[in-house]
């Protein structure tokens, strides 16, 4: 039942119980975390919006349950309807997931705060654009166009529904911006360090060194002989200390990826 109506352009209050499954409650205030709480309402709300008002990007959500059974985003909220919202890696009911699974290994667009993650996510060898110039319309556009999984620390870009896949980036600091994203997908096995050129995303290549030569400073010509080119932007890599750096730092990132909370 929905709010019920007074005279035109107005409703009596109407009110429905929530409960926040897990993570979800990050972006809950204290008194309302995992717990039940009465929300009051009026008019024919979506699911959808009423969350989001809460403060929960609909992105972050796997499943709803109202009044014990499954519904979708666009589900118009019944007076005293019971609901349970459950995120992810929840074991939400069967039936109840608002969005179909993501298939296959993710691939990112990061908003333009997020450049130091964008930089540590091709360096394990993900697919991630980003742009310091891209506008929210922009972002909201690839993400859908391209299915990728749009990275923000802005509650607001979430709200646009063109954005199916989403993640809000709890971390501040980038190196634990990049383990969270890593333990969020599960992609501790898939990481690939020195796959994609880390200044714009390209697939990097093997290359001869006769090829490269006139680009490299006296030391490198001497002591190395294998590289690689990034043929969108023509960056040159070697496995020089930085390399060494590379593999140390994906290592790091493996063994907090492996730490228990």
């Amino acid at each position: 039942m929905t709010a019920r109506r007074l005279h035109p352009g107005k409703y009596f209050m109407s009110a429905v119980t929530f409960y926040f499954e897990g993570d979800l409650n990050y972006f809950l205030p204290a008194g309302r975390r995992n717990t039940s709480f009465s929300h009051e309402f009026k008019g024919r709300v979506s699911i959808k919006d009423m969350i989001e008002s809460l403060g929960v990007p609909h992105t972050e959500i796997k499943a709803i349950i109202a009044n014990g059974r499954p519904v979708d985003l666009t589900y118009l909220v019944e007076e005293d309807a019971q609901i349970e919202v459950y995120g992810f890696p929840s074991k939400a009911p069967v039936g109840g997931q608002v969005r179909p699974p993501f298939i296959g290994e993710p691939r990112f667009v990061l908003d333009s705060h997020l450049g130091q993650l964008a930089v540590y996510l091709r360096m394990a060898g993900f697919d991630t654009l980003y742009r310091n110039d891209y506008s929210d319309d922009v972002l909201a556009q690839i993400s859908s166009e391209e299915q990728r999984v749009l990275l923000s620390r802005d509650r607001g870009l979430f709200k646009r529904s063109l954005v199916v896949y989403g993640y809000y980036v709890r971390n501040v600091k980038p190196r634990q911006q990049v383990i969270e994203v890593i333990k969020r997908f599960s992609l501790a096995d898939k990481l690939n360090p020195l796959h994609r050129c880390i200044r714009c995303n390209g697939l990097i290549q093997p290359v001869a060194k006769e090829a490269v030569i006139d680009r490299l400073e006296p030391l490198t010509r001497q002591y190395f002989n294998e590289f690689s080119l990034c043929p969108d932007c023509g960056q040159v890599y070697w496995k020089g200390s930085h390399y060494s750096k590379m593999l140390h730092f994906m290592g790091t990132l493996l063994n907090a990826v492996d730490d228990k909370p």
